[in-house]
């Protein structure tokens, strides 16, 4: 129970650091990249830019991996998350989806710009429905009074989290990790999301 507790309590923190104004301690920060070492608790990432990054870990850091899941498994009610970009069309098209557990329904809710690529977006949201696209299917979700829907195409990634450990932070994984960067340079984190199953975080 306990530690069901600490990984829904570092689901939450990471869910709602995208209201920077709830974050006073720091300025969030994504980082992406492969891990060089574990050192106690110091990680240090070779980020998507080439760049070590040493991340200050809680004393309690929880480590979560990927399972895969289908557009099946995902029904009107669930709440999700997706990264999106707009097409030539106009349409957002989901990059990925994540199915949330029930404990983290509403946890940072909305739509906001996201920076896996310069266009992309991040929608945290509930399913209002599921219909058939030309090119996939078309999910269709509410957040905070507002309606958004994004083209699902023929593979992809439709992920669930599963808990995990230190030991899974092995030099070369793949993480991705939302740190709060603090006025002096140092960055800190409770939560890495890591390469398991084959499958790397896509966020």
């Amino acid at each position: 129970m306990q530690l069901k507790s600490l990984i829904i309590g570092a689901f939450v923190a990471m869910l709602a650091l995208p209201a920077f104004a709830q974050a006073p301690q720091g300025t969030p920060t994504r980082i992406r990249g492969t891990v060089e070492k574990l050192d106690g608790h110091t990680l240090t990432v070779k980020s998507r830019d080439g760049q070590d990054v040493l991340i200050a870990l809680a004393d309690n850091f929880a480590v979560r991996g990927l399972v895969k899941k289908s557009l099946s498994d995902i029904k009107a009610g669930d709440y999700v998350a997706s990264t999106g970009r707009r097409g030539p069309d106009g349409k957002l098209y989901a990059v990925e989806v994540r199915i949330f557990p029930e404990a983290l329904r509403g946890a940072g809710e909305g739509q906001f710009a996201w920076d896996l690529t310069p266009d992309s977006l991040m929608t945290n949201a509930t399913v209002s429905g599921i219909s058939a696209a030309p090119d996939g299917q078309t999910l269709k979700v509410t957040y905070k009074g507002q309606e958004s829907e994004y083209i699902v195409k023929p593979g992809t990634p439709i992920l669930t989290y599963s808990p995990g450990d230190a030991s899974m932070l092995k030099p070369g994984t793949a993480v991705f990790v939302i740190a709060l960067k603090q006025p002096d340079g140092k960055l800190t984190s409770n939560t890495v999301t890591a390469e398991s199953n084959g499958i790397k975080p896509p966020m």
